[in-house]
């Protein structure tokens, strides 16, 4: 009962909150990759995480937008492995884990619906703007990571410079892998061996300006 007389549910929690949130991005491309973005609803969201049309617009602005947080998740794990890179430690190695078909970046039972996500926003112009808009947050976010690394100050701009490096390589990787499993020109299983080549490669080089 509240301080007025009132009974009703407790708030929710924030941890809860955050769930709910997954949830419904999760719901949310699995109607797009069944149906297609035009033709799903906020109804249809709701329902298929049981919540009303209602909570899904309390929490996103958007249907596109309910995506922000599979891309949110691969953001804060990228970055929580810049701060782990040690000195003198290959960058490559550093993400050995951490690549995007890996669990450390996209959780299972994320990892498919990422992919599905990634390949989806080629096509789908409010899904292709969340996807670049997730990169625009993710490069403040990875410098922060490299200045505390460094124990630079926030201002400075060689790390601003390294995240700009890092992060334009990190989606060229992850883009080249989607677009050719979405065009067929090779089967998942292969892509992702080839998408760890990829990134292993390409951290290579930026790791010549990082280090």
């Amino acid at each position: 009962m509240t301080a007025g007389g009132r009974t009703g549910r407790p708030p929710l929690t924030e941890e809860r909150k955050a769930e709910i949130r997954l949830e419904i991005a999760r719901a949310a491309v699995d109607l797009f990759v069944a149906q297609g973005v035009a033709a799903t609803t906020g109804e249809q969201i709701g329902q298929a995480v049981g919540v009303s049309a209602r909570t899904v617009w309390r929490y996103f602005p958007s249907k596109e937008a309910c995506v922000r947080p599979l891309f949110a998740a691969g953001i804060e794990a990228v970055a929580d492995c810049l701060r782990a890179w040690r000195p003198g430690q290959p960058l490559q190695e550093a993400f050995e884990d951490a690549v995007p078909t890996d669990s450390r970046l996209v959780r299972s039972p994320d990892r498919a619906t990422m992919g599905a996500l990634v390949r989806l926003t080629r096509d789908e112009p409010g899904l292709r703007a969340e996807w670049l808009q997730s990169y625009d947050e993710a490069e403040p976010a990875f410098a922060r990571a490299l200045a505390d690394r460094s124990a630079l100050a926030a201002d400075d701009l060689r790390p601003t410079i390294q995240a700009a490096m890092f992060n334009a390589a990190l989606r060229a990787a992850v883009e080249h892998y989607a677009w050719r499993v979405a065009d067929g020109t090779t089967d998942p299983a292969t892509a992702e061996a080839e998408l760890t080549a990829t990134m292993r490669s390409a951290l290579a080089v930026v790791a010549e300006g990082l280090a």
